[in-house]
């Protein structure tokens, strides 16, 4: 015990527990005349630290995953100059963070977290105990809840000594989709998006139509910008993705001519910025999941103040699927037009790894080949759209109906 000079208070610090082999009564004689050898200030500046390692130590896990989120989307200046949240991604991590770790661990301390915590919660997420059984979802709780503790137990921070994300067993692999809409599916799917009494508005259908059409991913199109858009009247039409891709890449996608119908109907006044804009916010995009919640509708929204309506697919009789399945059925028909699997991959804006001595894609590669292959992509998305028109029932232009699909050499 000693008084701090500051505050004219005695202090207590904690120098040991006692036991027979390890720590004696000698040892914490010894310990004491250490601490008074270095002066009564010394003696109090070590009380304060132990006292701001205890309330650092006795955070919540809610109170740690507060913090964390506010640092993801602190604005930091990047690498072109534009200030933007430090973790671009922030969104998802957090809504992995409120959603699967902060209802079951949230009120508990975060150094008492063990790995069997983890564990257990990464069981019953696959079980179904947060809903849906999803082995994804325990994949994201994992990463997230691996990023917050390391986070947390960094140097300055200290809230808990090490993560308990470790020592984990594997999670069952996922097997991907397959889905892939029919040429039935299509023609009804296409019409249906036409008829005045769907509960949607207009550019979300459209967007829908879009992502058909140009292989884009949703996060892709969505934000699509006045300004993006290039030579819609020309012989060369494209949209220039840009600030929506992994690593602020850009995006240059051909647009087919039934592409840039789709673009030219949405874009319905000359004042409006954003190709698909909100029918609620004026000047802003529609928001990210409108396109999904379009399809599978919003009788799952738990709020009991949003009205329940039928989705798209159910409404359509379609069996159901996602924004994503769209563009799968795009690249299968170019696959069955005859089109070069690197061709398709590009369109995709999928990396490639080599195999026998070609390229072909693949989701997990490491290498992208930065080459727009501006020609090849256009003949692809030619392709999927005179092959969409067949389909559909609508023209084919003549020049694609004579030329037909051309494959890589």
């Amino acid at each position: 015990m000693d008084t701090d000079r500051e505050t004219g208070k005695q202090r207590t610090g904690w120098l040991g527990v006692y036991n027979a082999e390890t720590f004696t009564v000698e040892d914490t004689r010894s310990k004491v005349y250490g601490l008074r050898a270095r002066g009564g200030e010394a003696l109090a500046e070590t009380f304060r630290d132990q006292k701001a390692a205890k309330a650092k130590r006795g955070k919540t896990v809610a109170e740690i995953i507060d913090e964390r989120i506010a640092w993801m989307k602190t604005l930091v200046k990047k690498p072109d100059g534009e200030m933007r949240p430090r973790l671009e991604s922030w969104q998802n991590t957090a809504s992995h963070l409120d959603r699967l770790i902060r209802p079951r661990l949230g009120k508990k301390l975060a150094m008492e977290v063990t790995k069997h915590d983890i564990a257990t919660l990464s069981n019953d997420i696959v079980a179904g105990k947060f809903g849906k059984p999803s082995v994804s979802n325990a994949r994201h709780m994992r990463k997230a809840a691996s990023g917050l503790f390391t986070w947390a137990a960094e140097a300055g921070r200290d809230y808990v000594t090490a993560s308990p994300c470790v020592n984990l067993p594997k999670l069952d692999p996922e097997h991907p989709r397959t889905r892939v809409l029919s040429e039935d599916e299509i023609k009804t799917f296409w019409h249906g998006l036409d008829r005045n009494d769907l509960p949607y508005d207009r550019r979300t259908r459209l967007a829908l139509k879009f992502e058909l059409v140009t292989m884009l991913r949703s996060r892709e199109l969505l934000g699509a910008h006045r300004d993006e858009l290039f030579d819609l009247d020309g012989e060369h039409p494209r949209f220039d993705v840009l600030k929506r891709v992994k690593k602020r890449r850009v995006i240059q996608q051909p647009l087919s001519d039934l592409a840039v119908e789709i673009t030219k109907e949405a874009l319905a006044s000359d004042d409006q910025q954003f190709v698909f804009e909100s029918p609620m916010y004026k000047g802003q995009p529609v928001h990210r999941k409108a396109m999904a919640d379009a399809l599978r509708g919003t009788k799952h929204e738990k709020n009991k103040d949003k009205s329940k309506t039928a989705g798209l697919c159910e409404l359509l009789g379609l069996k159901p699927f996602t924004p994503h399945d769209l563009r799968r059925t795009a690249a299968t028909l170019a696959v069955d037009l005859g089109f070069d699997d690197a061709w398709i991959a590009k369109c995709l804006d999928h990396a490639a790894s080599k195999k026998s001595e070609q390229i072909v894609p693949t989701l997990t590669g490491k290498v992208y080949n930065h080459s727009k292959r501006m020609k090849e992509k256009r003949a692809v998305l030619d392709g999927v759209a005179a092959e969409l028109r067949r389909i559909v029932g609508g023209p084919v232009p003549k020049a694609l109906a004579q030329e037909g699909p051309r494959l890589a050499a």
